[in-house]
């Protein structure tokens, strides 16, 4: 098991602040175990360090007097969205309150005219779509899970539309955040741009709930486009894969998503999503357009992807067909955990300017098949960015070993290369090692020294990023 940091909490201050809370929350303050370990990580291979107690609060005012409150008995707090994050950003390592968001789910404001809309945090992105959808509007940013908005933007997500729509730094406008004096701050305006002090928005976005607590958000919205199109490409290697859609990128075609599958993966799409793809390295990709145009991109793609050895290039604009095919991509991580009985999976992620990616993937084949592991990799591969899916058994120390070593060996190679330790997943618990090699002492005392200054005394969720 990966190792728990331990520090110092005062059981006393922990009751107290408990029973004011209750005082003033009742029913909606919630300390059984089950919902305690509910609110911890369950995602990943992080141990569970569940909270003392959870609490459901309905506006903001709530969550003032909530921060307030264990700001006064420096009981830590940890934000809660929808649990679908990766290294342990819910964990509770040193006890206090989980903040559950979920009833904070409220569309305020639509400004069809502006494309934007403002919301609260406990909004989930398919909502906001549905919501979206007979104003001819979407909201852009696809990490996969149904994530809530407030943790999309709180973990810096992005995903499958990010190389045609950035991630979430490029969507977010402004934001209100509890700080951890419990006083409400406004990050910008409604404007698509200023050069008015320090960029307040962007230092909360990817903040993963270590510096405030995000309580409502206004977000870019988009037009739907009038054409869509979806198509899958079977190539003879990922590297040719990986090739193809760099060349696409420098060739200036507009692609809304472009996703790497290798054959691996395909073949555990294959059993879960019930598809009869070729177990080949492939891509997914979708068009956004008109309907002249995405037939135009289409058609560029697959001459381009024949240079490459590309063995089929099929695409359709029928809704139910690309519907099919994205939702087994998104339900990958679901496919991966049942497709080796009693592994635990654990998804690591990295990025690099695309030039290094076909290198990147390659390497990781490589340290993978050394190994002796069992991992399919898939990546948003417009934008440099891919995942290795660990299928690990936790009660084989050996393969726990290998595979502790393999996300190390992973994290430096992209590192090495200029890129990332992590393009999407954060840092949390698991990855905050990396950021001394990644950025260099000077940054991370940077880091250190913001965090001081608005949490003097780490109640907000300690043990997270730095």
């Amino acid at each position: 098991m990966l190792d728990r940091p331990t520090k110092q909490q005062n059981p006393g201050a922990v009751s107290a602040a408990l029973a004011e809370l209750t005082a003033l929350f009742g029913n909606r303050l919630v300390t059984s175990l089950a919902v305690r370990e509910q609110h911890a990580n369950i995602t990943t291979w992080h141990p569970v360090a569940p909270p003392d107690a959870v609490v459901f609060p309905q506006n903001t005012h709530d969550v003032q007097q909530i921060v307030r409150i264990c700001a006064g008995h420096r009981v830590p707090v940890i934000p809660f969205g929808t649990g679908t994050s990766l290294e342990g950003h819910t964990n509770a390592p040193f006890g206090g309150v989980s903040i559950d968001l979920k009833d904070m789910n409220r569309i305020l404001e639509v400004h069809p005219a502006d494309f934007d809309c403002v919301v609260e945090p406990g909004v989930t992105r398919k909502r906001l779509n549905d919501e979206l959808r007979d104003r001819g509007l979407f909201f852009s940013v696809d990490p996969g899970a149904d994530a809530s908005l407030g943790g999309m933007a709180s973990t810096g997500a992005s995903g499958t539309t990010t190389v045609r729509y950035g991630t979430m730094k490029d969507n977010v406008v402004s934001l209100k955040v509890v700080l951890p004096n419990g006083e409400l701050m406004s990050t910008a305006r409604r404007a698509r741009k200023t050069s008015a002090g320090y960029d307040l928005t962007n230092l909360m976005v990817g903040a993963e709930g270590t510096l405030g607590i995000i309580t409502e958000l206004t977000l870019k919205l988009h037009g739907i486009p009038e054409a869509i199109s979806a198509a899958v490409c079977r190539f003879p290697s990922v590297d040719a894969a990986c090739r193809a859609a760099i060349t696409a990128i420098q060739s200036g075609i507009p692609m809304a998503r472009v996703e790497l599958l290798d054959e691996m993966q395909v073949r555990v799409c294959n059993a879960y999503s019930k598809l009869n793809l070729p177990e080949q390295p492939m891509l997914f990709l979708e068009f956004h357009g008109s309907e002249a145009g995405v037939a135009e991109q289409a058609t560029r793609f697959g001459e381009l992807a024949s240079e490459f050895g590309s063995a089929g290039f099929e695409w359709t604009r029928g809704t139910e067909d690309r519907t099919r095919l994205w939702q087994a991509r998104h339900d990958m991580f679901w496919a991966i955990a049942s497709y080796r009985a009693g592994a635990k999976v654990v998804v690591t992620d990295v990025c690099v300017p695309i030039s290094q990616l076909a290198e990147c993937v390659a390497a990781a084949r490589k340290e993978i098949e050394c190994a002796g592991l069992i991992a399919p990799i898939v990546g948003h591969v417009g934008d440099g960015n891919f995942h290795a899916s660990l299928m690990v058994m936790m009660d084989d120390s050996g393969e726990v070993a290998r595979a502790k070593a393999f996300i190390e060996r992973l994290a430096s190679l992209a590192i090495a290369a200029d890129g990332t330790c992590t393009g999407e997943h954060g840092i949390g618990e698991g990855k905050k090692h990396f950021l001394l090699p990644e950025y260099g002492e000077a940054a991370v005392e940077v880091m250190r020294t913001l965090k001081h200054a608005l949490d003097p005394d780490d109640i907000m969720n300690p043990g997270k990023v730095v």
